[in-house]
């Protein structure tokens, strides 16, 4: 149990991961595949960053080497040649989804090309256990070994860290500090792992070990379970005996050690407080320096939390923090959840005495990556600083991670981010028109709706606007009019929207139901955009009665005989028809009467996950599939009336249509589903009589099974959204 709320993108990240945990699919009962894998070219469609970028790490003994960690979306490698971050971790596929948080990083000072990951999302009882990758060839490559405990790179403390390491005395000895389960060492370059003694005891729903530091040939650990008069921060110095750290400082703005570092120089340890793990929950914190060869602390804390600011209260804890590595006395801290006059760097020259706000001098250029702004005039400085890192050979390089990007400055005073490469959106909906500028349209985790007018470059318009969304809930396109579209999501101002340009520009419902704004759920268009349905499911999972409305969202009326919480679907081929299909009980509701009522269809289906989902073909009436996970895939062509399952695919979790292949006479389909013993991307260029899998296995992306969107205009391409690596998309080569 999480011991303070997550934030929405943490909480259905979760749900859809833990969604996909009940997918693991038996080995019996496969259908072969059609034919041989052809050839795809992947690539990323470019936003930018969009994720909560948990820790960066600059190698010390290679220039231009550094490693970044993301909570739902792995690690990648700086290429200072190209400027961009590598994917290191693509290759996790379906059963492995849990792995893309990414605990911690660690690199071998002594050996350039070795690096290692502790991966592991989530530590609850659904999720399955945690796992060490290593490599000597900087991640081009990896060796795994399976751990017997939970880690949580998507729970509260995930900024904290590194809680991995390695052993300053010899490469060979790794340390490895878990939430539940104390502290880990291996002896043998992380291939095999044993519990080791350690001076606090862990629990089932604590912090554990919250970081593991260098400091001289002594190691340092963090420990986040104090209650603020206990010790919380251990050390030492033969790798076998851990002591408490005399004297150190006490209280709530000193009770969760979060990040360390070491000024070799000075032989000083820097030490960010809070008094909770973060990113979520802080309201107190501080900074304090160890001199580890007397043993005195000294409070060096750039501001204390609790003032005011434009008369709110100005609470905040202290999160990354590093030194530079060519000027003694040099550090930079970061605060943390600080809303009201919003998270800052402070960087001191004299080893904290004094303090210089980076914050009030910088000139923020977020032109590569415009969503930045969140609609407004203008970009934040950042939140959910936690990650912080000064280059060993560019003291004026410093990069800090927010919860959407990674910034970067040269000079000090011009940052911009620094993350080309590095996608981590969690992506809800996809639609791609068939007609328009853009081939692309996508609905996300907390930056709402994108137009994209390239898939090379961040969506000009920046997110959707008037309103503005946090995470999309709905997107459709009009079929017979797609000009027009409608989106729903999470907003301050209205939770619902229309375009008459296709998604360029917005407008907000004149009106909207009440239980829009706690419960806004998937909506759909008539083919003729006449009539509008919006469903309503609050993030608890209480389903509501359908609204309809005629007049472009002015007016609403409940819809009684729709099924409560359905997603709905528009018929693209006749205006006066919607489905929706009840994953309560397995039955098709259709309605001929433009939404009005709804009337039960073919009933016995597969029933009990609502992540069932519906799916008509381009241009057709009542032409319908349906993707029930490992229960397979279904086919009505009689408007719902009935169903027969295919026999092509043992599994179908989510399904599109796209371009007919050259002499077809139906859309090319595509799915992600198993026809025999992988879950992948697949397409069928016959109706679905074989299939043949587009993706490889050094294109998984984990969980996969949101939804998924075909290009209809050109034949082979196909999006896939990921839950955590942001917008594939595939093309034949």
């Amino acid at each position: 149990m999480l011991t303070s709320r997550l934030s929405r993108r943490a909480v259905l990240a979760g749900t859809a991961a833990a969604a996909a945990l009940t997918t693991v699919p038996s080995l019996q009962g496969r259908a072969e595949a059609a034919s041989v894998t052809p050839t795809y070219r992947w690539r990323t469609a470019v936003i930018g960053g969009t994720g909560f970028v948990t820790g960066v790490l600059f190698h010390p003994s290679v220039r231009g080497l550094a490693y970044a960690r993301t909570d739902i979306g792995g690690a990648y490698r700086w290429d200072d040649r190209s400027a961009r971050w590598i994917p290191l971790n693509d290759d996790l596929g379906w059963d492995d989804w849990n792995l893309l948080g990414v605990e911690a990083i660690a690199v071998d000072p002594a050996h350039p090309n070795r690096v290692y990951l502790s991966l592991g999302a989530y530590a609850q009882p659904w999720a399955g256990n945690g796992a060490v990758l290593r490599s000597e060839d900087r991640g081009a490559t990896w060796a795994r070994t399976d751990l017997t405990v939970k880690l949580g790179g998507n729970e509260d403390g995930r900024g904290a860290g590194e809680r991995l390491l390695v052993d300053p005395r010899d490469s060979d000895t790794l340390w490895l500090g878990t939430r539940h389960d104390g502290l880990l060492k291996s002896t043998d370059r992380g291939a095999t792992w044993k519990p080791v003694s350690f001076p606090a005891t862990p629990s089932a729903t604590g912090q554990g070990i919250t970081l593991l530091v260098t400091a001289g040939r002594s190691v340092y650990a963090g420990w986040g379970d104090s209650d603020g008069t206990a010790a919380n921060l251990y050390r030492t110095v033969d790798g076998t005996t851990w002591e408490a750290v005399p004297a150190q400082p006490s209280g709530a703005a000193a009770k969760v050690p979060i990040r360390a570092a070491y000024d070799c120089h000075t032989r000083e340890l820097y030490v960010t407080y809070a008094n909770a793990p973060g990113p979520n929950g802080q309201s107190d914190g501080s900074v304090h320096k160890l001199a580890t060869a007397s043993g005195k602390w000294t409070d060096v804390t750039p501001v204390k939390p609790g003032g005011t600011s434009d008369g709110s209260s100005d609470t905040f804890g202290y999160g990354g923090v590093a030194v530079d590595a060519r000027r003694p006395g040099t550090v930079v801290v970061s605060t943390n959840n600080r809303w009201a006059a919003v998270d800052t760097l402070y960087r001191s020259t004299n080893g904290g005495r004094t303090w210089t706000s980076l914050k009030d001098s910088a000139v923020l250029d977020v032109s590569e990556t415009p969503f930045l702004t969140f609609g407004a005039d203008a970009p934040k400085f950042g939140w959910w600083i936690q990650a912080v890192a000064v280059d060993p050979y560019d003291s004026e390089h410093v990069v800090y991670g927010t919860g959407a990007t990674l910034y970067g400055t040269r000079d000090l005073k011009h940052w911009a981010p620094q993350i080309r490469g590095l996608e981590e959106t969690s992506v809800r909906q996809l639609i791609s028109p068939p007609a328009g500028e853009a081939h692309l349209l996508s609905g996300l985790g907390d930056i709402g709706v994108m137009y994209h007018e390239w898939l090379t470059a961040s969506p000009s318009r920046g997110m959707a606007s008037n309103p503005v969304f946090g995470s999309a809930t709905g997107l459709a396109q009009a079929a017979a009019k797609p000009s027009y579209v409608v989106r729903t999501g999470f907003g301050d101002h209205g939770n619902g929207a229309f375009s008459n340009d296709g998604g360029k520009s917005w407008a907000p419902f004149a009106a909207q139901p009440a239980l829009a704004k706690d419960a806004p759920g998937p909506i759909a268009t008539s083919s003729d955009a006449s009539v509008l349905l919006w469903t309503f499911v609050h993030w608890d999972g209480t389903k509501y009665p359908a609204q309809r409305s005629t007049d472009n969202g002015a007016t609403w009326s409940e819809v009684s005989t729709y099924p409560k919480g359905a997603t709905p679907l528009a018929d693209p081929a006749d205006p006066t028809r919607f489905y929706a299909y009840d994953t309560d009980t397995g039955t098709l509701f259709a309605s001929t009467d433009s939404g009005l009522t709804f009337t039960g269809r073919a009933s016995g289906l597969p029933s009990g996950d609502s992540q069932f989902q519906l799916a008509a073909a381009p241009g057709r009436s009542g032409d319908l599939w349906l993707s029930t996970k490992t229960n397979g895939l279904y086919r009505s062509t009689d408007g719902g009336a009935t169903f027969t399952k295919l026999t092509s695919c043992w599994a179908s979790h989510t399904l599109a249509f796209g371009k007919a292949a050259k002499g077809a006479d139906y859309p090319a389909i595509y799915q992600v589903g198993a026809t025999e013993a992988i879950t992948g991307v697949y397409r069928s260029d016959d109706g679905a009589k074989t299939w043949v899998r587009v993706n490889d296995d050094r294109h998984q992306w984990g969980w996969i099974g949101a939804t998924i969107a075909a290009d209809p205009r050109l034949y082979g391409r196909v999006y896939i959204a990921t839950n955590g690596r942001g917008i594939q998309y595939g093309e034949p080569v």
